[in-house]
């Protein structure tokens, strides 16, 4: 699962790097939580959470339904 998640991000991070941004892999639990830390402009900026939930969490859960949440550490 940590593969197919990693993959994911990598179409993400395409998108947070156009804003000074990244998106780093941290963990990814047996219940299906992943664990995120959001990087350069996106650790600042104050559209994170929605950026978090509504893209990054949106497309995790789309490309792999084992994913439950998505959280920022």
């Amino acid at each position: 699962m940590k593969e197919r998640i990693e993959q994911a991000l990598e179409k993400i991070r395409g998108m947070l790097w156009q804003e000074g941004g990244n998106v780093e892999l941290v963990e990814v639990s047996d219940d299906g939580v992943v664990k995120v830390r959001l990087t350069g402009s996106c650790s600042m900026c104050p559209m994170s959470s929605m950026t978090l939930k509504m893209g990054i969490e949106r497309i995790l859960k789309e490309e792999v339904p084992q994913v439950k949440e998505v959280i920022a550490v």
